[in-house]
């Protein structure tokens, strides 16, 4: 978001909090991508803050599935038990208050983690839900890298090099017909909260179908290696697949992830490079 965007919508979770009684003195930013997430204090909750135009649909659906995974026993970060879970609007902006777990201080080991997604898996398949096909993402992402006005920036030879890449990878990936099942979306490092209470998932906004290779391409390969029973080959596929869909929103238009523009030429640099894919953790910028 833009700062006067960020200024309006802590003010709105600041806002949205104290009308449900919740003492709020200060506000810190936790986080700030397509969504603001914000630790209110002294409450300590987390609410996580987004343009109703854009991402109220995905909010409402983000708290109906984390509220039945929660029932599900699966390791979520779970919605602050002081609030109705629910999205609340203010001023504009779409708003969900989750529970705040303070970090652990170290590394997860990859065994954990790879358990940790077993049963998050699990979990998912006992909810029946309407949700996107992954490919969804990926159709949407070769449009956006044929579209000039969304990656501008792209030479026609890296055009080219994405555009035949998802092509490719897409049609290779359909063609294993394998296995489907509802996944997190995107479960790499940064969606993975390690605490006391072990490590718990966050951040289910593109939860979609798919098979559960698709989700181990988002993860450290230490961590999908140690996954029972996955294919290793459809996981080298989807890390491509991943790495390229990364790619594209490192070039799209207005994107503002920290590592910018250089992040987006260290990924078309291993898309170059060819496969073995290295796992998304393990590119470097």
């Amino acid at each position: 978001m833009r700062a006067a965007e960020v200024r309006r919508a802590v003010a709105a979770a600041r806002s949205t909090a104290s009308a449900l009684d919740l003492a709020v003195d200060d506000a810190v930013v936790l986080n700030d991508s397509n969504r603001l997430v914000v630790r209110l204090t002294p409450c300590d909750i987390v609410a996580r803050v987004a343009p109703v135009t854009h991402h109220a649909g995905s909010a409402e659906l983000e708290v109906e599935l984390v509220k039945r995974l929660v029932q599900t026993d699966s390791p979520v970060a779970a919605l602050d038990a002081r609030v109705e879970p629910r999205v609340f609007v203010r001023d504009g902006f779409a708003i969900a208050m989750w529970t705040y777990f303070e970090p652990v201080r170290r590394v997860l080991p990859p065994a954990e983690y790879a358990h940790a997604l077993g049963r998050l898996h699990a979990g998912l398949r006992q909810i029946d839900v309407t949700m996107p096909h992954f490919m969804d993402r990926v159709a949407e992402t070769q449009q956006d890298v044929a579209n000039r006005d969304v990656t501008p920036d792209l030479t026609d030879t890296d055009r080219a090099l994405l555009a035949n890449m998802l092509r490719d990878l897409r049609g290779s990936i359909v063609d294993r017909g394998a296995p489907e099942q509802l996944l997190h979306g995107e479960p790499h490092p940064g969606n993975v909260l390690d605490t006391n209470n072990g490590p718990l998932f966050i951040d289910f906004e593109n939860t979609a179908h798919g098979p559960v290779e698709y989700d181990l391409a988002w993860v450290p390969k230490a961590v999908s290696d140690r996954y029972p029973k996955a294919d290793q080959d459809l996981v080298d596929e989807c890390r491509g697949l991943v790495l390229a869909i990364v790619a594209m929103h490192r070039w799209r238009l207005g994107d503002q992830h920290p590592s910018g523009r250089r992040s987006g030429v260290a990924f078309l640099d291993v898309l170059r490079a060819g496969p073995p894919w290295p796992a998304l953790d393990s590119v470097h910028w």
